[in-house]
């Protein structure tokens, strides 16, 4: 199959359910089930491979060390294949039995559907999944990594723009996750960080933009938290379907319970990237006042508003000698009021880097603007007592209810970034102190205006003399169209 075809095939499975359940369901069964065939062709492909090695002893073709993942054979997809009555106690059994012959790497990676309540799936529509799934192989030699893997983010796209507003829950924009990806320019060796990882589309993009560059991706040191189960599993069978192993995911509030530590405080990354969910009201503000990780480096953010909680959980946890994180946010982070003394302490520390602005729609079923806020433990000497305002509101493309940046969109960005200079109407290099007598806003319009010339109000008399133009036209075309209805 071609990439096209594969994809084309994939997206079939959610036509099966179409009408069954809920468009923000449908990854709850599709990815699972998908992972669940992969793995188990895998299985059989390396099973074959060590069968040939060793003229035919079975015994030896089930040695753990040929294959990547135990399948034990009651749990193997042809068994759940045959089954005709209760196939949701069947799948389920089986990824369970998958799960306990692997408990290193897949305990917990099927997620917590409800296989088994047939008002929700009938044995009809299980069938018909299990069936369009075993139309083609999709083991290594058929469907490589690379291709699976991006038939797999395919998916991840598409189930976000079938869901709508669930689809922030675990997507973010891929044009924004490249370009985050670009400015943080992970190295090989590097420990890479996203306390909100959703599908992990961040973190894989770190592996994979050095792969591109042809630099050793592998030695690359992953790890995530993500609050929800079956978002957290996505991740990290995303992980497994691109080929990547060494990872470590784990399900959590990252703000109540922070997985990694090391000797009793957070563990240091030399990169974060997150796109954090945006001013949540649900959190423990009382617990972050006396927070035991002293994450409350600037203070304590408003109930209603997490957002800074997230940004001192961030800088908290990042090394000292080479921490960069980048982090996507609403444009209010940058100059509310209820956060101005945090905001004036992260400045006064000289911690933010750059400040980008991003155009509408980049967010999930949200009209409003995006920024990239970055920040480094050691800025270099150039850089120091300074900051980078970049407005590129304007550099972005609408298409339909979403919009996205090209790849010219994306260089600029990104060459402005590295640039680090004054551009009329695009970047400003400011003095920490000026920031700082401006009440510690960081609002991009009031440092870079991006409005031309050529966008400035017209007058009246040309206000009038276009709409007269218009309505002459107007009142052409409707006779027009008499003419032709007579």
């Amino acid at each position: 199959m071609t990439q096209q075809q594969l994809e084309k095939y994939l997206w079939g499975a959610a036509k099966v359910l179409r009408g069954t359940i809920d468009a923000g369901d449908y990854k709850q069964y599709i990815f699972p089930l998908l992972f669940f065939k992969r793995i188990c062709d895998v299985y059989d492909e390396e099973f074959k491979k060590a069968l040939v090695e060793s003229n035919g002893d079975m015994e030896y073709a089930a040695f753990s060390e040929h294959h990547h993942f135990i399948v034990p054979q009651e749990a193997h997809w042809n068994i759940v294949r045959e089954t005709t009555t209760n196939v949701g106690v069947a799948i389920q059994n089986a990824m369970r039995e998958i799960e306990k012959a692997n408990p290193d790497t897949l305990h917990g990676i099927f997620g917590d559907a409800s296989w088994t309540n047939k008002d929700r799936l009938s044995d009809a529509t299980l069938i018909n999944l299990i069936e369009h799934f075993s139309q083609h192989k999709l083991n290594l030699s058929t469907v490589a990594d690379d291709k699976l893997g991006n038939a797999y983010e395919y998916l991840i796209k598409e189930f976000a723009d079938d869901s709508g507003h669930t689809a922030a829950e675990f997507y973010t924009n891929r044009t924004v996750v490249k370009l985050m990806t670009m400015i943080m320019d992970p190295q090989p060796g590097e420990s890479v960080y996203d306390p909100t990882c959703g599908s992990g589309g961040l973190l894989l993009n770190c592996a994979l933009h050095l792969r591109d560059e042809g630099k050793e991706y592998r030695t690359l040191k992953l790890y995530g938290q993500e609050i929800n189960l079956i978002t957290s599993a996505i991740a990290r069978m995303n992980m497994f379907m691109h080929g990547i192993e060494e990872f470590s995911i784990v399900r959590g509030d990252t703000l109540a319970q922070p997985a990694f530590l090391a000797n009793d405080t957070l563990k240091k990354f030399n990169v974060i990237l997150a796109n954090p969910p945006y001013s949540i009201k649900a959190w423990d503000r009382k617990g972050f006042e006396n927070d035991p990780y002293g994450r409350n480096l600037w203070g304590t953010p408003p109930q209603g508003c997490a957002d800074y909680a997230f940004q001192q959980h961030i800088q908290k946890s990042l090394n000292e000698e080479n921490g960069r994180s980048i982090s996507l946010w609403p444009h209010g982070i940058l100059f509310r009021d209820s956060e101005a003394a945090m905001r004036r302490k992260m400045i006064e520390e000289d911690l933010v880097e750059c400040v980008i602005g991003l155009g509408p729609n980049l967010f999930y079923n949200s009209p409003m603007e995006a920024c990239l806020l970055i920040t480094t433990t050691n800025k270099s000497k150039v850089r120091k007592g300074k900051i980078l305002i970049v407005n590129a509101v304007k550099e972005v493309k609408q298409k339909k209810s979403i919009a996205f940046l090209e790849i010219k969109h994306i260089n600029r960005i990104y060459k402005s970034y590295l640039a680090f200079e004054d551009k009329e109407g695009f970047s400003k290099v400011l003095d920490n102190e000026t920031v700082l007598s401006n009440k510690a806003s960081l609002n991009i319009a009031q440092y870079v205006s991006n409005v031309a010339q050529n966008d400035a109000t017209i007058s009246l008399d040309e206000a009038i003399s276009t709409w007269q133009e218009s309505s002459k036209t107007l009142k052409k075309s409707m006779s027009e169209l008499f003419e032709v209805l007579k």
